[in-house]
């Protein structure tokens, strides 16, 4: 049997390699981890759960107007049954695992995991706003074929699933599907609107990169712009319309381990209709 080739060296020697492998295996498992193209995920730990803040705690709330939001969680009592925040419990709702405040309070931080449960009619989870009208009681439902109606976010993609490293941070949704999505695959930002991709908007999109978003939908069609220099555009006109915002994962756990997630952070969300 092969011998160690430290019980081969000299004691002090013997004791420098000891040393070493003390302090290597002391260290954190983030220590030992870096940035590649097979892990773009930030982080695959996620806090316990916490529906109520601490004393005088920033709620999501704070930071953002969501009077006219309901939230999607990836928790539920079924894995396509997600449970939803509504007003006025959203008001003073925060879950340090999907929906929290980041540690200096500019911004709310938006996280599913793979693994998470997801509504009926998709496969993939969410910790996601759906707009409501006024009042935050009932969905919010609009046609472009008349008035302007806009979308604006301030945001960061911040994490992404390991192996399918897909998440969407923006959508125009009518009553049966998606519209136009915001999507980032790896490092490219694209616009993707009936499956089909449309537009890109930074092909070398980097994780942690505050840019804006604005979303328009008249009667001229739909345009996306990003950052203010650079629009795409999609020729659809339609009704049952309405926003979301946030972070919808787009792998599950038949693609990657349960607790590999996206996140978005949303530093500013602002909706006009005129």
């Amino acid at each position: 049997m092969p011998t160690s080739r430290s019980r081969n060296l000299p004691a002090p020697r013997r004791r420098l390699v000891a040393c070493i492998l003390v302090a290597v295996v002391s260290l954190p498992v983030s220590a030992c981890a870096g940035d590649t193209d097979d892990d773009p995920s930030t982080s695959s730990s996620s806090p316990a759960a916490r529906s109520a803040p601490d004393p005088g705690e920033d709620l999501p709330a704070d930071v953002l107007d969501l009077s006219t939001w309901k939230l999607t969680l990836p928790v539920g009592s079924d894995e396509d049954d997600a449970e939803e925040i509504r007003q006025p419990d959203l008001a003073t709702f925060i879950d340090d695992r999907f929906f929290t405040v980041t540690r200096d309070g500019s911004g709310v931080v938006f996280r599913a995991p793979a693994g998470g449960a997801t509504t009926s009619g998709s496969g993939y989870p969410r910790s996601e706003l759906r707009e409501m009208d006024p009042g935050g009681t009932s969905e919010a439902s609009w046609s472009n074929a008349s008035g302007t109606h806009v979308m604006t976010v301030k945001q960061a993609i911040t994490a992404l699933p390991r192996r399918k490293a897909e998440v969407v941070a923006g959508q125009i949704h009518d009553a049966e599907d998606d519209v136009v999505m915001v999507r980032l695959e790896r490092k490219r930002l694209f616009v993707e609107a009936d499956g089909e991709d449309i537009g890109t908007l930074d092909a070398h999109y980097a994780l942690g990169t505050t840019f804006t978003i604005e979303m328009k939908a008249n009667a001229d069609g739909i345009e996306i712009t990003y950052n203010d220099t650079k629009t795409v555009r999609y020729d659809e006109v339609g009704q049952g319309y309405y926003f979301k915002a946030g972070c919808y994962t787009q792998s599950n756990s038949s693609h990657d381990d349960d607790d590999a997630h996206g996140e978005v952070v949303v530093y500013a969300l602002d909706v006009e209709h005129t």
